[in-house]
């Protein structure tokens, strides 16, 4: 629950880059407790650690011109969109200068013939797919949260649909980024392949903003399928609802969407949603394509999940139906909130292959009740992702250790499995322990190489990602 001591050896800022910065910016540039507060803390269970001072830009140009200034006082740097992440990526624990990119949110240009829109960073996942209404296209990736779409590239995200539709990864065609220096890049382009020369979008997805700032993306566009429905069925064991979304994946059923949700999250979400689901463990399903195809998936589905044991196979089709399903997906974090009043939540993420999920999960789930944390499990479990959410009183510090000890032997079983200690998420500070032992030190070393060379003097997000050295 804590951060690294955000105050420790933190120098003030230095008053030309303030007064630089008050001069340029005016009113979009403060030093007020409140503001800093509001840029300092996340949705994770991360102790704020507020900036400086925050900057709110309107513009590449501007963007540039403030990281320009805080390299040339040796000043961080951390960008900020909505606030959602959950690892602690926009905590300032170095200090510096918060540089907000949220009105930074046109929606630049659509094109419908070549399936591709230009945004803003700040644009949302909302506000796109709003944008896009009347066209007969859709951006899939949904990672709960009305995420920005910069934010989104940043810590590679994915969600619910990533199952058929990929993450941020396979959907960023190009981008503009703004380095340490203040300097500008453009990254790829809007053709569908290339070979020409170091894929530089690949490597700024994922990057948390430790090697540049995301000012403008590229993104595909899908067209919203003839059909979708969506199903509900519960299982009389975790085991039998995954054993049914293996089959389902390796059968080869291009099922849009698989979700697992424990007894214990059902439980919550039918308080929070108002709902009135079967508090067993549950799987959620999403068939997109023709009508036909549809209907054929869902039967297959079902046949399946009948083999395991599955109970109330239920379909939605009317769309204020799939909605209020898959909304109370979305809430599942604050209905899991909500079964531990005054508890945060320390959440885990991670990802195995599909064919060991089965054992991952069973193993997670005799750990936790030997444990006895309360922690409903969720997950997009058709590509081998889920989550521990650990509910723990912030005050009581045996139960916040038993958490983090807890959330540690997670890791260590999916990385035992050939598995990653984050399939969404992404790293932050607190998972950066972790990176040597996923990726090997040989590639640790060029990570950071990579990282002196394009920021040599570590401003840009420092202390995420890469373990100290």
């Amino acid at each position: 629950m804590n951060a690294p001591d955000p105050v420790a050896g933190k120098a003030p800022l230095p008053k030309p880059l303030t007064e630089a910065l008050a001069a340029r910016f005016g009113k979009r540039f403060s030093t007020s407790d409140a503001v800093r507060l509001q840029h300092g803390k996340d949705e994770s269970s991360y102790a704020p650690a507020p900036p400086d001072a925050v900057v709110f830009a309107e513009s590449t140009e501007e963007v540039s011109a403030i990281a320009a200034l805080c390299h040339a006082h040796h000043v961080p740097m951390i960008a900020y969109g909505t606030g959602t992440s959950l690892e602690g990526h926009l905590l300032a624990i170095h200090g510096g200068v918060c540089i907000d990119i949220s009105a930074m949110n046109r929606v630049l240009c659509i094109r419908g013939e070549d399936l591709d829109a230009t945004v803003q960073p700040g644009v949302t996942r909302k506000q796109l797919n709003a944008e896009l209404h009347d066209t007969g296209l859709f951006f899939p990736i949904d990672p709960g949260a009305d995420a920005s779409l910069g934010g989104m590239a940043a810590t590679r995200a994915s969600g619910t649909n990533a199952v058929r539709y990929g993450t941020m990864r396979e959907n960023v065609l190009g981008m503009t980024v703004v380095l340490a220096d203040g300097s500008i890049i453009k990254t790829g382009g809007r053709a569908r392949k290339s070979s020409a020369g170091y894929d530089l979008t690949r490597l700024m997805i994922g990057s948390e903003g430790t090697l540049g700032i995301i000012t403008e993306l590229t993104v595909r566009l899908y067209p919203i399928p003839e059909a979708i429905s969506s199903a509900v069925c519960a299982f009389p064991n975790i085991e039998a609802a995954v054993n049914t979304v293996i089959q389902v994946i390796q059968i080869g059923i291009p099922i849009a969407r698989i979700e697992l949700l424990d007894a214990l999250a059902l439980k919550g979400i039918n308080r929070y949603s108002k709902t009135s689901l079967r508090e067993a463990p549950t799987l959620f399903f999403e068939f997109h394509g023709s009508p036909a195809n549809v209907k054929e998936q869902a039967h297959s589905v079902a046949e399946i999940a009948a083999t395991h044991g599955g109970m109330d196979f239920d379909w939605a089709t009317r769309p204020e139906d799939r909605s209020r399903l898959w909304q109370a997906r979305h809430d599942a974090y604050y209905a899991c909130l909500g079964l531990k009043p005054g508890s945060r939540a320390l959440t885990t993420d991670v990802c195995v292959p599909i064919s060991r999920l089965a054992d991952c999960i069973n193993e997670t789930v005799a750990d936790l009740e030997a444990s006895q944390l309360q922690a409903p499990i969720v997950g997009h479990v058709g590509d081998g992702n889920f989550h521990v959410v650990l509910l723990v009183d912030p005050d009581d510090a045996s139960e916040v250790a038993q958490a983090h000890v807890f959330s540690n032997r997670l890791v260590e079983r999916a990385l035992g499995m050939e598995g990653t200690c984050t399939g969404e998420h992404g790293i932050g500070f607190g998972k950066a322990r972790y990176m040597a032992q996923e990726h090997g030190v040989a590639a640790l070393t060029v990570m950071r190489a990579i990282k002196h060379a394009l920021d040599p003097d570590n401003l840009m997000n420092p202390g995420k990602i890469l373990p100290s050295a």
